[in-house]
């Protein structure tokens, strides 16, 4: 298969990705801005004024950067995930993998869908935050490099989810009970100065924090953990999900099983 039938086989799964989350854009695009809508008034404006200043920022400036990247991550997650378990179950799968498509190509397709959408939702949260508060770009390539690299490693994370779902049911127990408890004590809503020592070296395992906080230095200029070895960090697990990601789309997993 030549480099432009891989590239038109690319383009044609990543804009069928993108054709299905914004054809049902009431169920894939308005859900999400409701929901960060609702979280703006009741925690930033409701309770933000009871909260204060975190950061030297007010509360709401302080968790916008947080709820933007918790759209991000579900989303990226929620559209590979459910995408992908469907061609799955319907058996489409298979077409693709008795074609001369490389796995590569089918796999990166379906990532840059998830990104596609999870970076969608991020932008309309953005510009709904801009009428609750006020955001100043500080650091536009660390934004931008954090947003990318985590969209494409949840995406990578709901793949290998779908890869290993055996029905309906599987693919809704990592969101449920797994990725959003570790969102929420990411350190969206708080600072983690404000936790004793002990909570806060529990806290310091999970590795939403640090996109989170990475995402926050790269708007408002503030972070409570390095920023350039959450970075890396995210760029060691968006390589490694890929790896892994691949060799068990080589091997079939979860497919000719």
């Amino acid at each position: 298969m030549s480099g432009y039938q891989q590239w038109v086989a690319f383009c044609t799964i990543v804009i069928k990705e993108i054709r299905r989350f914004t054809r049902i854009w009431p169920q894939t695009l308005l859900p999400p801005a409701i929901t960060m809508t609702l979280y703006f008034v009741i925690f930033g404006n409701l309770v933000g004024q009871r909260i204060g200043d975190m950061g030297g920022f007010d509360y709401m400036q302080y968790i916008v950067p947080g709820l933007i990247m918790m759209s991000v991550i579900t989303n990226s997650y929620g559209n590979v995930v459910s995408s992908f378990f469907s061609t799955k179950f319907q058996h489409s799968i298979e077409e693709m993998l008795v074609s001369p498509m490389p796995n590569y190509v089918i796999l990166t397709g379906f990532v840059v869908g998830g990104m596609a959408r999870g970076m969608a939702v991020g932008l309309i949260v953005s510009l709904l935050s801009l009428f609750f508060t006020h955001l100043s770009l500080q650091h536009l390539w660390i934004t931008v490099s954090v947003v990318v690299m985590t969209s494409a490693l949840f995406s990578l994370g709901g793949f290998l989810n779908a890869l290993f779902a055996r029905n309906f049911d599987d693919i809704s127990i990592i969101p449920n009970f797994v990725l959003t408890p570790l969102t929420y004590l990411g350190g969206v809503f708080y600072s983690l100065d404000l936790l004793p020592d002990f909570w806060r070296a529990v806290t310091l395992v999970n590795p939403i924090v640090y996109m989170v906080n990475a995402f926050r230095y790269g708007v408002l200029g503030v972070s409570d953990v390095n920023v350039y070895a959450s970075l890396g960090a995210i760029l060691v697990f968006v390589v490694v999900f890929f790896a892994l990601s691949l060799w068990l789309l080589n091997r079939g997993t979860g497919i000719r099983s």
